[in-house]
Formats: C-alpha cells, structure tokens, sequence
C-alpha cells in the first residue's frame, strides 16, 4: 500500500479514527424500554471530509461504532474522487498484488480497489469500457465488480445518468 498522506483507502481503522469524531444518542424506533435508556446508537463524522454515518441496529453501542465505522469508510469512497490524469496513468504498485478486480480481499484493500475504479471511471467520463482498458481488465469484470456492491453500482448509474 502507498505511504501517501493519510487516504483513508490505504488506513488501517485506529488511524482512521483518529481524523473522526463520533458521538453516542438514543436511537428512535421500535425497541422498546431498552431502547429508550441506553444511548446505543452511534454516529461518527471523518472530520476531514465532514461526511458521517449512524447506525443504531444493535443494541450495543461497539457494535454500533464498528457498523458505523464500515459505513463511514464505505461512504467516503463512494463520495470523494481523486484526479487521474489518462494520459500518465498507470497501476499501482499494490493493484496486482490484491489481486484486481477478481480476488477477494480484506476491507481496505476493497476500498483501495473500488476508490481507483470509482476514480478511473470518473476521468473516463464515466464510460466502463475505457475505465476497463485503463485498468487492464475486461468490460464486464468492472461491471461484475461494482454490481455486486449496490451502492456502488447506483454511484456510477446516478454519475453516468448525469454524465449523459
């Protein structure tokens, strides 16, 4: 992975953390007396970037911070593209070794992996088969890749609708 400043594709969680403020608050909804004496639910903020995710499913508020910490880190790959020039463009160093496009990984290397999809396709224009060229890979493995993460997959859609 690249020793760049802090990308929150290629940080590990404590360090992540670290750029994030999180608050703790009861959540509404059915649950009853429980959920009306704990504040269980939980929503954390990567100050950096001011985007923030809840999560209040659980009764426990760990468990609450870890799917909020997944959501957030999910959402700002989703959110945040980082310039590619497509004339100078070339892979990474770490892209074969996580194994592209086909192989499954552990979380930050799936981040790593959908935030350069995500920023390849937005310099192509949002057009799948350039984004796959660049990447090296075929049409269809970008497009298996991102629709097996639906919000992934309405990203690009709502991006290539308005993209024309």
């Amino acid at each position: 992975m690249p020793t760049e400043a802090p990308d929150p594709r290629f940080i590990d969680d404590e360090h992540f953390l670290r750029q994030c403020r999180w608050e703790a608050f009861r959540g509404s909804g059915p649950g009853g007396q429980k959920r009306n004496k704990t504040s269980s639910a939980v929503r954390i903020v990567h100050i950096p970037t001011c985007i923030e995710a809840v999560s209040s499913e659980s009764r426990s508020q760990a468990r609450n911070r870890e799917f909020a910490l997944r959501r957030l880190r999910h959402r700002i790959i989703l959110e945040q593209r980082r310039p590619v020039d497509l004339r100078r463009f070339g892979l990474p160093s770490w892209w074969s070794g996580c194994g592209g496009l086909s192989t499954p990984r552990p979380r930050i290397e799936y981040l790593a992996v959908l935030g350069l999809v995500l920023d390849v396709l937005a310099a192509a224009g949002w057009r799948l088969s350039d984004a796959a060229r660049l990447l090296h890979v075929s049409t269809g493995a970008v497009s298996k890749f991102l629709s097996a993460d639906e919000k992934a997959w309405a990203t690009v859609n709502a991006a290539r609708t308005a993209a024309g």
